[in-house]
């Protein structure tokens, strides 16, 4: 999902023209026609999403100045562009001292906006990503720290503050690489036990003759090697939250002995007389269905009723690849920092690409992906040269497969003319498609080139959403400017006719 910009101005012509700008360049733009205005759209009870603000200093109602005030009041720190006419040094030290990130001179340039928008951008992924490792590091993660503009995921979220308000014990399922200890840290990180200790165990990585130790602790002498006392993770944890990852890993000698430290809230090390009282608030986490485990016998019944009180279900992300784009810049900046790389974004044919790929290793895979692509990167800017193994699955990931019975609509420009068939058929006619594919194998036998599929691709889209070449953009990921490049090295027009001969003859 391409960067929201909020435009803040009440010269409508102005107005039009940075938005315009700023769609040129790849982001969602907003408009707002004065300050009153836009702190609704930034502060109102429904804010809506926006990554950056390019605001007009000088302004009938609220001017830019009261705007950065009232952002400040709210405790937003959403990046801010000043532009006005007026471009003396005083406006430029009183804009920045108010909170304003960069400054530009009516009427800004293209180039110009460009840059400021591109570093004002890149600066705030920076300072959330340094901001979430180090309370990751202080165990003050809280649900704000967890990237996601897709709703499922907020629901998912919204459920998981219930259960930050209470001590009842959560149990948090999903696939390998979902974010399962983030949103663990989360629920401690916004709970009254926030100050106290956050103990995560992978329960499947213990040794099984040393689960018991490990959980429990042991005393001196309590078995060959045990040449000091260990408290054991319960103790280490007691006040705050032990997270069980991957608890259906454990043993069932080891199962029994949980069930009793969770039903008497205490624990006995190995070797040890009398047993300690512990306070202990449990979060556990699957990526094992524990039901099919306790009718197979693997899992214990009354241990899984103990844990499976609040359960929370995180989707994979493929049910959410509009998370995508914004997890591989937050990814994209910290690892750049932490590198000491000069990588400051990716192109919109790299976000695509990954947008478009099925990630069996959900964000977990996603995060090393990127990791590889900068450290292989060159230059500023990660390509799709830089995702070699992710653009080699890509056209069976996409879906891209032959299909006689749509080839000759796709190729020959979809859907019919506007005056032969009504709305109402066209958008049938799309649906019982079936998400219609791209003939791969031209008609000797070989694979078709890139640049005939891209053709067809761009064709499509510009007759199914009938010209609207913003919507056009939008839906494939790539800027305008980047769009209109296309066509013109494809040879297509904007009705997507094409004004080749080559095209007609394929």
């Amino acid at each position: 999902m391409p960067q929201s910009v909020l435009i803040v101005d009440d010269d409508p012509v102005q107005r039009r023209l940075v938005e315009n700008m700023v769609q040129r360049f790849g982001y969602d733009a907003i408009t707002a026609e004065g300050g009153d205005a836009a702190t609704v759209i930034l502060c109102g009870p429904e804010p809506k999403h926006v990554d950056c603000v390019v605001l007009d200093l000088v302004m009938p109602d609220l001017d830019g100045l009261g705007v950065l005030a009232r952002m400040r009041d709210a405790g937003l720190d959403i990046p801010v562009i000043v532009q006005t006419a007026h471009g003396g040094i005083d406006n430029v030290v009183s804009a920045m001292r108010a909170g304003a990130a960069d400054f530009v001179v009516k009427p800004a340039g293209a180039e110009r906006l460009e840059v400021s928008l591109r570093n004002a951008l890149a600066a705030r992924t920076l300072e959330g990503e340094l901001a979430r490792v180090k309370r990751s590091r202080e165990g003050t993660l809280t649900f704000t720290d967890v990237v996601t503009r897709s709703e499922p995921m907020r629901a998912v979220l919204r459920n998981a503050e219930k259960a930050a308000a209470s001590a009842i014990p959560a149990l948090i399922e999903g696939e390998s690489g979902v974010g399962k200890e983030l949103i663990a840290r989360a629920i401690h990180g916004s709970g009254e036990r926030r100050a106290k200790p956050f103990i995560a165990v992978n329960c499947g990585a213990m040794p099984e003759n040393l689960v018991e130790s490990i959980l429990f602790g042991h005393e001196k002498g309590a078995f060959t090697g045990a040449t000091e006392r260990h408290a054991g993770k319960f103790v280490e944890a007691n006040g705050g939250t032990l997270f069980l990852d991957e608890v259906g890993e454990l043993p069932l000698a080891a199962q029994v002995k949980l069930l009793r430290a969770l039903q008497e809230g205490e624990v006995e090390a190995v070797g040890a007389r009398k047993p300690v009282k512990v306070d202990v608030r449990i979060i556990s986490a699957t990526n094992r269905n524990l039901i099919d485990d306790v009718k197979a016998g693997r899992f214990r019944e009354d241990l899984f009723y103990r844990l499976h009180v609040f359960p929370i279900t995180l989707p994979p992300l493929r049910q959410r690849s509009e998370d995508v784009p914004d997890l591989t810049r937050h990814f994209l900046a910290r690892f750049a920092a932490e590198e000491g790389k000069r990588v400051r974004r990716i192109s919109a044919e790299a976000l695509s690409l990954l947008a478009a790929f099925p990630w069996p290793g959900n964000v977990r895979q996603l995060e090393n992906t990127v990791f590889r692509a900068v450290v292989m990167a060159e230059g500023e800017e990660v390509g799709v040269a830089e995702f070699p193994q992710i653009a080699a699955h890509a056209p069976e990931n996409i879906g891209l497969a032959p299909m006689a019975d749509v080839e000759s609509a796709i190729i020959g420009g979809w859907p019919p003319s506007h005056d032969k068939i009504t709305p109402m058929e066209r958008t049938g006619a799309a649906l019982t498609m079936n998400a219609p594919t791209l003939r791969l194998i031209d008609q000797h036998g070989e694979v078709r080139t890139l640049d005939e599929l891209e053709r067809d691709i761009i064709r499509f889209a510009i007759s199914h959403y009938r010209g609207q070449m913003s919507e056009v953009a939008r839906r494939l990921q790539i800027g305008r400017s980047t769009l209109y490049r296309k066509l013109e090295g494809l040879g297509i027009d904007e009705d997507g006719a094409s004004t080749r001969e080559t095209v007609a003859a394929e």
